[in-house]
This record gives structure tokens, sequence and C-alpha cells, in this order.
């Protein structure tokens, strides 16, 4: 029977043989673990959403004729695309938290359009297996974890020029059932809360990396699969009595180091060995879709937004001026991040396999800003928060039967507002900012989908900034600098495709 609902999604993990490592112990129960099971809940509300929601957070797949959730469908319009950012925006208003599946999603996009055009230059039949995946998942609805990051060893060095070749996964050997691989992939979200985890390369390749230009999927708990967890800031509070001190004690996120030590793939699972030349567009397709799915990033900005004004109501401040003005600032950061988010999504086009793409310009332009705008709107509200943010007494203390009343009696604020509530208010802000889910709210932010200067790179290779200074001169009267600029003085396909130049508008 397929998963439906959240509890039945944590009900799927159970009874599985994963090799966990965490505080140098291994893991015995990952579903009942307490550090765990906070990013396990996350995952479960991506289905109970597709229950309460189905209009949001479902679609029918032209696979199966059925339902399937968003989160495994491919993007067959523009509309599905800007349907998946108000899913990931709501997702984040319910959790709080990185919910752990866009990445799976984004490389289920990706891998649709790149094995057509794999299969359409080499007469290989990864675009059919990897449909056939697809639908099986979709079927069981199951949970993918997409795996790009290696960890890269020497930056300045590519894949085969590295000291020991597993700094990048890697086929190591093949026989007649399948291929085995080893190596590494790096900060990986949720995948041990995946029912399967699909490799992918993670830059461009050579001629000399075709070892390494190997995709394929396999289950969570393969043989050859050791995981070591991610340590978090104020982590080991979800591990403490109580449930204020951690802030957000239902929901959090999760990143482990995936290690791969022969850890074989069957044929049908195998969707690219060898093609190094699709590397670099498979790594740029996902990019772009993964980019603007940082909108997701804006639901938890209105939970923090919603943290800040309730905490100025409970100081007493709600009406000031100043305070006002912050929250004003705070919205508009977080509205920014989303309109950029949604207009990519909205200037889709289709690719050759028949997936839709949203705008690469402006999916760089969107995880731009969350690279900068989270960290302000977390910075304002600490400044609405105040001193007690940080210095906060422990849940313990106030439950002292001495200390207790001492602290309710001094960290009250506005008559009639329950101390306890302030508490838990500070408490999310701290968690948010600078605590465990802080993580995915501002450092994930700044380096998750690549890091800032990865996203300025192709802004500036998509500005046409020759275009634009012709634009200028024109209107100017400038003659007689023909072939000065280096740059392409004619508007590109992006600028054709979105603004109709060239072909009498749109």
């Amino acid at each position: 029977m397929p998963i439906r609902t959240g509890q039945e999604y944590i009900d799927s993990l159970r009874g599985r043989k994963l090799k966990v490592y965490l505080f140098g112990e291994l893991v015995r129960d990952c579903v009942d673990h307490p550090i765990i099971r906070p990013s396990i809940n996350a995952v479960a509300e991506t289905y109970d959403l597709a229950e309460s929601e189905a209009g949001l957070a479902t679609a029918r797949s032209p696979l199966t004729g059925a339902p399937v959730n968003r989160f495994l469908h491919i993007a067959e319009s523009a509309q599905d695309l800007v349907l998946q950012n108000k899913m990931q925006r709501r997702l984040g208003q319910k959790t709080g938290t990185c919910f752990q599946r866009c990445v799976g999603m984004d490389a289920l996009n990706s891998l649709h359009s790149t094995t057509f055009e794999i299969d359409e230059k080499h007469g290989t039949n990864y675009h059919g297996r990897l449909l056939d995946f697809i639908r099986a998942v979709q079927e069981e609805n199951q949970v993918i974890g997409g795996a790009m990051t290696d960890p890269k060893g020497d930056r300045s060095k590519g894949p085969s020029e590295q000291a020991d070749p597993d700094l990048f996964t890697h086929v190591v050997e093949r026989d007649e059932k399948g291929v085995y691989v080893s190596g590494a992939k790096a900060h990986q979200t949720g995948c041990l809360n995946s029912h399967w985890i699909v490799i992918m390369p993670t830059m461009r390749l050579t001629e000399n990396d075709r070892d390494w230009a190997v995709v394929g999927a396999f289950p969570a708990d393969a043989e050859g699969l050791t995981y070591v967890y991610g340590r978090q800031s104020c982590d080991t509070r979800s591990m403490e009595e109580g449930d204020i001190d951690a802030g957000n004690a239902k929901y959090g996120g999760q990143e482990a180091l995936i290690i791969l030590d022969r850890v074989f793939i069957p044929w049908e699972r195998v969707f690219m060995l060898g093609e190094y030349e699709f590397a670099s567009m498979l790594v740029e397709r996902f990019t772009c879709y993964h980019r603007r799915s940082y909108v997701c990033k804006t639901g938890l900005g209105d939970v923090l937004i919603g943290a800040a004004g309730a905490i100025a109501d409970y100081n007493g401040v709600p009406g000031a001026s100043h305070i006002r003005d912050k929250l004003v600032e705070m919205t508009h950061l977080n509205e920014t991040i989303y309109a950029a988010g949604v207009a990519s999504s909205h200037q889709a086009h289709g690719l050759k396999s028949g997936a839709f793409i949203n705008d690469d310009m402006l999916a760089q332009v969107c995880k731009h800003n969350v690279t900068r705008f989270p960290y302000e709107i977390g910075r304002l509200a600490q400044d609405i928060a105040g001193g007690l943010v940080v210095t906060l007494p422990s849940e313990r203390d106030f439950r002292h039967p001495e200390a207790g009343p001492l602290l309710r009696k001094y960290l009250a604020g506005r008559k009639g507002v329950d101390v306890e509530n302030r508490m838990r208010i500070l408490r999310l802000i701290e968690n948010m900012t600078m605590g465990r889910n802080a993580v995915g709210y501002l450092t994930e932010s700044m380096h998750g989908a690549g890091s800032p200067q990865a996203q300025r790179i192709q802004i500036q290779r998509q500005m046409q900034l020759g275009y634009k200074k012709n634009l200028a001169k024109n209107l100017a009267g400038v003659r007689g600098d023909e072939g000065q600029d280096s740059p392409p003085a004619e508007p590109s396909e992006y600028f054709k495709r979105v603004f109709g130049v060239g072909d009498g508008g749109r």
C-alpha cells in the first residue's frame, strides 16, 4: 500500500538497517532518537499537507494517471512550478524549518530532461529507466533524497586529479548486474529520512572524469552506506526534559555525511554512466530548479516575522513606530525573495523531454537574495526581542519551586501575558536565528544550492551587458564606436524568450 499520512511515513522508516553515527556512537533507533525525530516530523508534514490541501500539494501524474505528491511530480507547465513554490512556502510556515524534500523534487525534474537528451545523442535508455523509477516511487509515495555535493578535496583539482579518488563519488566496478560506487556525499539534507538516494555529479567534468560521471538510485539502507550525522547548534536541547528550551521542539532539519563503500546500483537504476559532457547540463538545470526552490525560506520568514510581532506585543510595545518600521522592513525583504522565485517559475519554458524549467536568471536572483535577506530579518527579530533572547534562564529553572516564582515575577512583560508564553516566543526566535533551525534558515540559505559567488557568476553570464549598452547608446544618439564592446550586442535567447525581443513582442 502507498504511504498516505505522516504517521504512515514515520512507520515506513522503522525496521531499516541503517548504519548511522551520532556523537561517536552507532544509533540503534533513528525514528525515536530525540535529535533525529524532529527532522522526521518535518518530512511527515509533506504527507499530511497532501491530505489536507490536496489542490496545493498534489498533482495528477501522466505516468500513473493518479494524483501524486507534488514532490514526486515532473513539472508540465509554469503553473506546476508556481504551485511548487506555494507549497514550499506553506510547509515553511507549518514547520519553521527545512522539510527536506525539495532537493529530491529538483533532482527528478532535472534528470527528466537531461536523460532525454543523453538518449537523443547516444541512443541509450536512461530516460526510460528514469520514468520507470519515477512511476514506482509515485505509486509507493516515497521520499527521494538527491545527493549532489561531493567533499571535493583540493578545490583546484578535478575529480580524476585528486590524490584520493574517493573525494568525488565514482564507479569502481561494473558487472552484468550493475555498477559499484564509492566516495562520499556531504551536507546531505534529509538523507536518513529518505527511502531512496539518487547520486549525481557535482560539477562540470572532463573526458578524464568518465568514472565520476555517474547517476543512479539505491535504497537509503543499501549495503555499504555509512551516515555520520551533522552536529547542529543547540541540538542536545532536544534530549532535555521539557519542550520550551528547544524553541521548536516538534520540527527540525537534518544533514549528514554519506560514505559509500562499493554501493551496488543495478542497471535499471543507472541514469548516466560516463557521459561526462552532460554533467554540466545536469548541474546547471538542477541548480536552476533548486535556487528558486529557496522560496521555502519565506515560509520560515513568515514564522519569524510573526514571532517578532508577538514578542513586541508581549513586551508592551506593538504600536511603537520603530517596531512597526522594522516589521515592515522584515516583510519587504521576505516578499522580495518570494517575488523573484515565483517570477522565475512563471517565466518557465518547456524542454525537449516535455518537462518545464523555470527562468534561470531570476532563479539566481532569488537564491542570491536568500543568501542575504534572512540574516537581516533575523537581526531585526533579535533587535525587537531584546537581550532576553540570549540570557533567558532554562525551563528547569522556571519549574524550580523556589527560583520559578522569582523568575515569573521579574521576567513578566505586559500585564495579562503569561510569562511562559513570552518565554516560548523568545526561545523560538533564538531557535531560528542562532539555534538548531538557524541551520535551515541562515547557513543553509548561504551555502545551499551554491554559495553567493555561484549565483553571481551565473548572473554575470546572463546579464547581457553589451546588449544593454547598445540600448543606452541608441537612445543617447551615440554613433561611430561599433566593435568596441566585447559582450554580444544582440539579445540572448533569454531576452528573446522573456521579452519577445525580435519577434514582435508578446
